[in-house]
């Protein structure tokens, strides 16, 4: 099944460089946005998720704060 994917990061993020690379390596394809150096998506992530930290991760509309594996794995079906 296609998911539809957001991953919102920032470049210094050690827990985003985690996520991405465990999406990666389950070959889950994603949207990653960069809320460091795009304030609307910045202001999209924390109307969504009211979180200001990153990763945050829009999963077909389903928002999950942090790398939480286990919500991952139980929405993507891994």
């Amino acid at each position: 099944m296609k998911h539809n994917i957001i991953v919102y990061t920032t470049p210094t993020c050690s827990w985003c460089h985690a996520v991405k690379e465990y999406l990666n390596d389950h070959n889950v394809t994603f949207e990653e946005v960069d809320v460091a150096a795009d304030m609307e998506s910045a202001q999209e992530m924390i109307d969504k998720s009211g979180q200001y930290g990153v990763p945050v991760l829009d999963i077909d509309g389903t928002i999950v704060v942090g790398f939480d594996r286990a919500q991952i794995d139980r929405l993507l079906n891994l």
